[in-house]
């Protein structure tokens, strides 16, 4: 059974500075992080808690002690104002970041989308780019070869296909590009924000294709600021606030407390 598992996970993010070599620095440094522990989080409404690390080094607390369990079938929204962690979490879960305590226990392969052009070369054609692209996401030969005629009959690129995509517009990349990452089946998948497709006539036929890629994914985690399309896709949600994980549950509950905090704000 497909699982990912956070426990007691802590992210930081040192902050280096050419004045750290000084000794007027390194002589005032303890009375900068006194000064700052002071700080209460309601100091202030964006980003990590501010603090020292282990070593005594100014730090942004970007993760705090975050920990959760997601089971196959789950669809968990991540939601939180900017900079409560959101992006951290989903990279921390990729495997990008990786944290200074804490852990994460995964069953099943972690696939990443954030970038859905990653590792697309401009001068290779885009069937060269399909296999590119493929390996990259971890696709075998057989799977490639069986995904090729469904990827170009869905780019409605033609003979463009056989020719270097340095050539293509942004919007005809960006099909490619949708079209390759979402022929697998993720085990679980991690999103920051939905991903989209090209121009206004292409969007149907990217939706209908997007529907069917998200239901054949295991686990589904994802980041937005958009409860109306959090609410069309999943059924679970977290609520993160300067890096600490404040609500999780049913994803009417938790996009409730993420209203209300952000009318609190508004106030």
């Amino acid at each position: 059974m497909l699982s990912i598992i956070g426990k007691d996970i802590h992210v930081q993010f040192p902050i280096y500075d050419p004045r750290m070599r000084s000794l007027k620095y390194s002589l005032g440094i303890k009375h900068l992080a006194k000064g700052i522990s002071r700080v209460t989080t309601k100091s202030w409404d964006v980003g990590g808690q501010i603090g020292t690390g282990e070593t005594g080094r100014i730090v942004v607390k970007a993760l705090d002690g975050v920990s959760f369990e997601v089971f196959e079938g789950d669809r968990v929204a991540i939601l939180g104002r900017n900079g409560s962690g959101k992006t951290t979490l989903l990279r921390t879960l990729a495997g990008i970041y990786e944290p200074v305590s804490g852990a994460i226990q995964a069953v099943g392969r972690v696939f990443p989308l954030f970038d859905l052009q990653l590792g697309m070369d401009l001068d290779a054609t885009g069937i060269e780019n399909i296999w590119l692209r493929g390996k990259m996401l971890g696709l075998t030969t057989k799977q490639i070869r069986d995904a090729l005629d469904d990827i170009a009959d869905f780019t409605e690129l033609g003979d463009y296909l056989h020719m270097p995509i340095r050539a293509y517009s942004t919007g005809m990349a960006l099909r490619l590009a949708f079209a390759i990452s979402t022929a697998i089946t993720p085990e679980i998948l991690v999103l920051d924000e939905m991903i989209g497709a090209g121009d206004d006539a292409f969007i149907a036929r990217a939706d209908a294709r997007l529907k069917t890629f998200l239901a054949r994914t295991g686990i589904l985690i994802i980041a937005s600021h958009s409860t109306s399309m959090l609410r069309q896709w999943c059924n679970k949600g977290m609520l993160l606030e300067h890096g600490r994980l404040v609500a999780q549950g049913s994803l009417e509950d938790v996009v409730s407390a993420y209203q209300s905090e952000v009318a609190a704000e508004r106030r």
